[in-house]
């Protein structure tokens, strides 16, 4: 008998995996539900309500027209775009792949994520990854039999320059011989912080000291503002040959449905996230690939109008939620701005959120769910400015009735 629900049973076992048990439906498919439900403006899931640069979606338009890419492309992706991504590494780091041996084109940043961890990960090994972290990170450990263990971004700084930042003895503690891998994500998501020079340093010679592999997450690295910068660690002595660095067209170019993502790093590497990524999707997004490719040959006008476009945006939000009575930790990369509650209410930021667009037509998102050490995160909650200014207006004028 299998009974329906959560507690379904086949030969007496639980039908779900052991190792997913612990993840349910994600918060960001429960929040933007709330929001269609509720007609609430939706500040919690992280895409844009606009599209990309014109040029980019005529190219996808164009390429479905000739019939590029309408049938399986080739497995690590069609060479366009492969070498889009190895001029684009070049360019902007001074990184230097081989586009036919280091570049693999994936179905998003997300497939890179989970099939970089299924194919480096074995059961038993640790991998130490910044929290709070993007929901999936844990997920995907989880698949490949790995023990995640957090190191915890702790907000630091005065009342309104707040920011999160990482204890390098924290993380040197965390390592243990049954460390294989790090998990880093820079700017990080939810926080917003981007990792410093000095923080970067230490995290390459950990590595390199303890012969350790790097997956970064670099998705929002065009996302950056004030004075920082991003560095990938794949440019640091000796992190080339042990990093999979991960990117994404979906933040920097605004077409978050098109998932696709890459991966760079050495041949070895490459081949090793390759075995497990074709038996993921094999291949996906045929004639977005074409477009991504063109998209990453805009010129750099482009990037620092992205920038400069969040950046104010981020400024409104942040002023709005201020006078809102939240604590803002000021974000210097993403496009997501986390806040601390306590100001306003003891209540759990979950059951905040919860209220929050009947209370007053916003969503938001939790960041608590983010944590292995749920406390941490209790009284954090995260909202994203990737949206149109008239509605992030709306939203703070929304927002202005929380206190009352």
């Amino acid at each position: 008998m299998t009974p329906s629900g959560d507690t379904a049973v086949a030969g007496g076992r639980p039908l779900l995996n052991r190792r997913l048990a612990e993840f349910g439906t994600t918060i960001f498919a429960e929040m933007s539900a709330l929001a269609v439900r509720t007609g609430a403006i939706n500040l919690g899931q992280g895409f844009p309500d606009t599209d990309g640069p014109e040029e980019i979606r005529e190219a996808a338009v164009r390429a479905l027209r000739e019939g590029r890419g309408n049938q399986y492309p080739p497995g690590p992706g069609i060479p366009e775009l492969r070498r889009a991504v190895a001029d684009h590494q070049r360019h902007w780091y001074g990184l230097s792949y081989d586009p036919h041996t280091e570049v693999l084109v994936t179905a998003g940043a997300t497939e890179a994520i989970a099939a970089a961890l299924l194919a480096l990960v074995e059961p038993g090994d640790e991998v130490v990854a910044l929290e709070p972290y993007y929901d999936s990170y844990a997920a995907s450990i989880a698949m490949a039999g790995g023990s995640r263990v957090p190191v915890t971004l702790r907000p630091e700084g005065e009342p309104g320059r707040r920011t999160f930042r990482l204890d390098l003895d924290e993380l040197r503690r965390a390592l243990t011989p049954r460390t294989r891998l790090l998990l880093i994500n820079t700017p990080h998501n939810p926080t917003g912080t981007v990792l410093t020079r000095e923080e970067l340093t230490e995290i390459a010679r950990l590595a390199v000291e303890r012969d350790l592999l790097v997956v970064t997450d670099e998705v929002y690295e065009h996302l950056v503002y004030d004075d920082a910068e991003h560095i990938p660690l794949a440019t640091f002595p000796g992190m080339r040959e042990r990093t999979v660095s991960i990117g994404s067209a979906g933040k920097t170019f605004s077409f978050t449905g098109w998932k696709v993502g890459w991966v760079t790093s050495s041949p070895a590497l490459v081949t090793a996230v390759r075995s497990a990524k074709q038996f993921l999707t094999y291949v996906s997004s045929g004639p977005f690939q074409y477009a991504a490719a063109e998209a990453l040959r805009l010129p750099d006008a482009y990037f620092t109008a992205l920038r400069t476009g969040l950046q104010a945006r981020r400024d409104l939000l942040a002023e709005g939620l201020t006078d809102a009575g939240f604590e803002v930790h000021r974000p210097t990369g993403t496009y997501f701005i986390t806040t601390d509650i306590t100001p306003l209410t003891p209540q759990h930021a979950a059951d905040f959120c919860r209220a929050l667009p009947e209370r007053c037509g916003v969503v938001a998102v939790p960041n608590s769910v983010f944590y292995d050490h749920e406390e941490a995160g209790r009284s954090q909650v995260r909202f994203t400015f990737c949206k149109r200014e008239d509605v992030l207006r709306e939203a703070v004028s929304r927002l202005g009735r929380v206190g009352a």
